[in-house]
């Protein structure tokens, strides 16, 4: 089993930044993925970036294109701790954020955090 725990979320206004952390324990996998996902009420659940996470890579990222120049993934292997920097914050970003693993050969998320909230308001 891996487990996440997310932490970083709070209230903030339009423009502000925010940093969330996963940190994860547990079961160690040879090369995953770990991604950060989104889910604000009455939407479905959006997966934001992920970040690869092996020893032979140095941690390539992607981005969904409604977060790209904003957001930023990165990756303390030290602290087995990956986080999700955003900026420029907007109202539309308000959402619970989770992060979550998969193994890189599979396409399914089979860990997830509990989720922080993240409130865009001014």
């Amino acid at each position: 089993q891996v487990q996440l725990v997310e932490s970083g979320g709070g209230l903030v206004q339009p423009g502000d930044s925010l940093r969330l952390s996963c940190a994860a324990s547990g079961r160690t996998l040879s090369s995953y993925v770990l991604g950060w996902f989104r889910q604000a009420p009455g939407k479905e659940r959006e997966l934001v970036g992920d970040i690869s996470w092996n020893w032979w890579s140095a941690g390539g990222t992607s981005y969904a294109e409604s977060v790209k120049g904003r957001f930023t993934i990165s990756r303390d292997n030290g602290k087995n701790t990956v986080y999700l920097q955003m900026t420029s914050l907007k109202p539309d970003d308000t959402a619970v954020y989770y992060c979550a693993a998969r193994d890189s050969v599979s396409p399914r998320y089979d860990y997830w955090g509990q989720g922080t909230q993240v409130t865009v308001s001014s």
